[in-house]
């Protein structure tokens, strides 16, 4: 699995060189870990900033109201959102976790006013600017 995430278009002879098996005994258990929906699926790592997407932030944010409803009116806006790559519901003092991945500031204040700033739930905004990522395992 971990030569997997590495690199999930390594071909099955050399995923099995890898990791000692046998090609068709590698195949099998890449085909298992599939059918048990340990592997949900492969795609492509692109590169954000030559996408024009650049301007990476993480964003906090705070909900007035605490009912079913907000929640999923917040969270309705965030999927209609093409700048929220991530949303993620947490726990804490906040309600909310967003990356967030635009062109440049300018851009970015525009979500920020137009997006966050039109919600009539969202109370508390705190917006983190990514300035490098020496480690991002995400694929």
């Amino acid at each position: 699995m971990q030569e997997l995430s590495r690199d999930g278009r390594i071909s099955n002879l050399e995923l099995a060189e890898r990791v000692g098996l046998s090609p068709s005994a590698c195949l099998r258990r890449v085909q298992e870990l599939e059918r048990a929906g340990i592997i949900t699926g492969y795609r492509a790592v692109l590169d954000r900033e030559q996408m024009g997407h650049g301007f990476v932030t993480y964003i906090g944010v705070g909900l007035g109201e605490h009912t079913k409803e907000a929640q999923l009116a917040f969270e309705r806006a965030m999927q209609a959102a093409p700048e929220v790559v991530e949303c993620h519901n947490i726990t804490g003092t906040i309600e909310y976790l967003l990356r967030v991945e635009c062109a440049d500031l300018p851009s970015y204040k525009r979500f920020h006013t137009d997006i966050l700033g039109t919600s009539p739930y969202v109370t508390g905004i705190t917006t983190y600017v990514v300035m490098g990522s020496p480690k991002d395992m995400r694929a």
